[in-house]
């Protein structure tokens, strides 16, 4: 069960996993952290859970740093490509963004690259996205009881939400060292699953140390030292943003798109993948830091009847080279192929069955047949 439940902590700011498939590159970056380690009084990890449940976070501006590198074959770029780019752009490189936050009402983020800037800002009911590309912006309305806005694991207080979640027995829990984030001082949680088929090796969440909020959030692999994804604060300012920030200033000649209340589209503009628990063709099998997830491609994947090495679409047949030119595998679950990387396998069966998980081939098959 997570020990974050206080909405001021989870939800500060707006979704980034969608907006950041829009740069291009990202911005090359030094080390999150630098410098000595700072002195702190000594805190359990009992102690820092608490300190995480209970803090409150009234606003904050900064620039947040994601970086991934997932060890994956060049045939996982070329499948990213094939999909229009959005995969490639999520699962390796960098990518910075500027965020504000002044309360659950009040969020907005910015990412910029060097072919122009994209917006999502929140101010009361109102959503607004603006892309300076193509000089574009869409406008919604929340309904009244509607809640913050969707958000994704690629910020330090909402990965460490998910990572949290995962606490329970099959997760031991540790302080790390003290450090220094956004010249600010930390302490450091540690997370290890005891399962040794789960490819995650620690989860380190650096918490500040005076407002206990997430600044850092990194996640190594099995023999890895370095982490295979990262996602931190460079700068961090705790006062709470001007209201002028949150306002939506059209610039000239700006199209505007008003998008239906409720039709269940995220800031990007694209509505969400279904989540396992709320459809009938996606399901989950094991617990905690092993569990697959395991669904139907013709449903999943939108094409209805496809198999493995076959799409639908305008890029279907690229699309189809490149998921042909995975590793072939098979065993007593049957035939498919195989894409793995340092932190995740994904399985593709025969008979229209993707399987994925942070965990080895292996248990991806034990999934496969039962």
């Amino acid at each position: 069960m997570s020990v974050l439940k206080n909405p001021a902590v989870l939800r500060w700011l707006v979704p980034v996993t969608a907006g950041v498939a829009v740069i291009g590159g990202g911005a090359a970056v030094g080390t999150f952290a630098a410098g000595a380690d700072p002195a702190l009084p000594p805190r359990t990890a009992a102690q820092l859970l608490e300190d995480l449940r209970t803090s409150r976070l009234d606003g904050l501006s900064g620039t947040v740093v994601q970086r991934a590198d997932l060890g994956l074959p060049p045939i996982a770029e070329l499948a990213g490509q094939a999909a229009g780019g959005e995969l490639a752009s999520l699962i390796s490189g960098t990518h910075t963004l500027r965020v504000w936050y002044a309360g659950p009402g009040r969020q907005r983020l910015a990412l910029v690259d060097t072919l122009g800037e994209r917006d999502v800002l929140r101010n009361g009911r109102d959503v607004w996205t603006w892309s300076s590309r193509d000089n574009a912006a869409s406008h919604r309305t929340l309904p009244a009881e509607g809640k913050d806005l969707d958000t994704a694991p690629a910020t330090p207080a909402d990965a460490a939400d998910r990572a949290l979640a995962a606490i329970d027995p099959s997760t031991a829990v540790t302080v790390g060292r003290s450090a220094t984030v956004a010249g600010r001082s930390v302490y450091e949680l540690v997370l290890t699953p005891r399962d040794r088929d789960s490819l995650v090796h620690q989860v380190r969440i650096a918490l500040d140390a005076k407002e206990h909020v997430p600044l850092r959030f990194e996640v190594l692999a099995d023999g890895a030292d370095e982490p295979a994804f990262e996602v931190a604060f460079t700068q961090v300012d705790f006062r709470t943003p001007d209201a002028d920030q949150f306002r939506f200033n059209p610039p000239p000649g700006v199209k505007v798109t008003e998008e239906t209340a409720g039709d269940g589209r995220g800031p990007a503009g694209k509505r969400p993948a279904g989540r396992g628990e709320d459809r009938p063709d996606v399901r989950t099998v094991g617990t905690g830091w092993t569990t697959v997830l395991v669904a139907k491609i013709d449903a999943a994947g939108g094409a209805t009847g496809a198999k493995p090495g076959e799409a639908a679409g305008p890029d279907a047949e690229a699309l189809s080279k490149v998921l042909g030119g995975l590793q072939r595998v098979s065993g007593d679950w049957g035939g498919g192929r195989l894409l793995t990387g340092k932190l995740f396998s994904v399985l593709l069966t025969d008979d229209g069955r993707v399987l994925a998980g942070l965990v080895t081939p292996e248990r991806l098959y034990q999934a496969a047949k039962g």
